[in-house]
């Protein structure tokens, strides 16, 4: 039996038929060079041999019993209920085959069997084929789906082995060597559980005295507020079902030489790309914003050298760059903001910051569930993230990843999940929202115009 954390359950108890808490890839295919028009067909036939599960993707949830929520193995499993084959009568254009994953990512998992399904879409123009690919949040983070990833693809195009993602060996944590302990090694382990409590205790309390000191003006904009932004944008508000996604990438050499002729990272300038492409987007849909933009974003908690599987995430508040057309200015304006969030987080302890989380995120939950959240400010105009992924070229049976873009859930409140992904040289970002935000792809464009404009001001264009 294998226990949830606090956050694993808070997907759960935060999931609605408007708000589903599964996230995607969404990846793009070139089919190996001369292979035959049935590669995709024969791909997912070799994929349903791999019908043997292991951890998590043999797990389904458990709520009853005395032991409280927790995973539990399947008292069955059939593959072809989690791997499907698409093919349409005519070739799809990526335009298509986004508007196809966004209709596989609005409904809600069923609980009663593991929860992760695999889509192979065919026919794709180019010679192309794509795999949209969902998981529970709660069965891992980003950085963890990205480790899985990485073992599941190879990076030689002669590597015709598969590897599927549901059948990757299960890592078991070594068993304590044990035993008897001592008096004074219980009184040792008791008394650094009982401290480590109270520096969780301390911690959260710290992150909710910031909130009351800027709350009642004793600070000022030393850190973002929580349930603080007016509904002025479509960007906020109530979940409706229904999801549409829309892409966006760049070129990791040239985000690179922005980052160095700038002196910034990448979370700067991705960021600054986003803020500007923000703001021209509500000017152009008639919602301008006249004031900084504030967006909730993740931070990974993991200590260096940890790869626990599950979910280590907390989430920071940021708030962006005042509006303005000189990327220089905005990239300076966001690095501060950024500077703040990173001494807020390394301030507290790991467990603090994720638990402060939970319970923000289960207060969201508990305005939303009360049909509060279109009247109640939201926490930030949306949520924006980043996840690291591999460097090298990519292949799956000897077809070469061309762009993996993923695809996340919505928040409480927000309408709108930004999430990039850097892998095999490209930035990706995906981009989901209500279908109350209407011409997502016109942000999609305008992020790409954005790094164009910073390009020329840096000078690296």
């Amino acid at each position: 039996m294998r226990k949830l954390s606090a956050l694993d359950l808070a997907f759960f108890l935060a999931e609605s038929e408007g708000s589903p808490k599964h996230v995607a890839g969404l990846m793009l295919f070139q089919k190996p060079a001369g292979n035959r028009r049935d590669f995709g067909r024969r791909l997912v036939d070799e994929l349903r041999q791999h019908d043997q599960p292991t951890e998590p993707f043999n797990l389904v949830i458990q709520f009853a019993g005395l032991s409280g929520p927790h995973w539990q193995p399947a008292r069955s499993f059939d593959i072809e209920q989690h791997v499907f084959y698409h093919r349409p009568r005519k070739s799809s254009t990526w335009l298509q085959v986004k508007d196809f994953a966004a209709s596989l990512h609005e409904p809600v998992m069923d609980r009663s069997r593991p929860l992760w399904e695999y889509h192979l879409i065919d026919g794709i123009e180019g010679g192309r084929f794509a795999v949209y690919f969902r998981v529970h949040h709660a069965y891992a983070d980003g950085m963890t789906m990205t480790t899985w990833l990485q073992k599941t693809l190879s990076d030689s195009p002669d590597d015709k082995v598969l590897r599927p993602v549901w059948t990757m060996p299960v890592t078991r944590s070594r068993p304590k060597q044990d035993t008897r302990l001592s008096l004074a090694g219980g009184l040792r382990s008791l008394g650094t559980l009982s401290m480590s409590q109270l520096m969780t205790a301390g911690g959260m309390a710290k992150l909710a005295a910031q909130q009351v000191l800027e709350r009642a003006g004793v600070t000022r904009k030393a850190f973002p507020l929580q349930f603080n932004t007016t509904h002025e944008t479509p960007l906020t508000g109530s979940a409706t079902a229904g999801r549409s996604i829309a892409t966006a990438f760049l070129d990791m050499g040239e985000v690179k030489n922005v980052c160095a002729a700038n002196r910034a990272t990448l979370n700067h300038v991705a960021l600054a790309c986003i803020d500007g492409a923000l703001h021209r987007y509500l000017a152009d849909i008639d919602c301008p914003v006249d004031h900084p933009l504030t967006i909730q974003m993740p931070v990974n908690l993991r200590k260096d050298g940890k790869d626990k599987a599950g979910n280590m995430v907390g989430v920071a508040l940021v708030e962006l760059a005042n509006p303005t057309e000189d990327p220089i200015r905005r990239l300076q304006e966001i690095g501060h903001s950024l500077d703040k969030v990173r001494n807020q987080v390394d301030s507290v302890p790991g467990d603090a910051m994720q638990q402060y989380t939970v319970i923000s995120a289960l207060t969201a939950e508990f305005i939303d569930k009360l049909g509060l959240s279109d009247r109640i400010p939201a926490t930030g105009h949306t949520l924006v993230s980043n996840v690291p992924g591999p460097v090298q070229t990519l292949y799956l049976w000897g077809a070469r990843l061309e762009q993996n873009y993923p695809i996340s859930i919505l928040v409480p409140g927000l309408r709108m999940n930004i999430t990039m992904f850097s892998c095999s040289g490209i930035l990706n970002f995906g981009i989901v929202a209500t279908r109350d935000v209407e011409r997502l792809d016109l942000l999609a464009d305008y992020i790409e115009d954005e790094f164009r404009r910073t390009e020329k001001a840096v000078g690296t264009a």
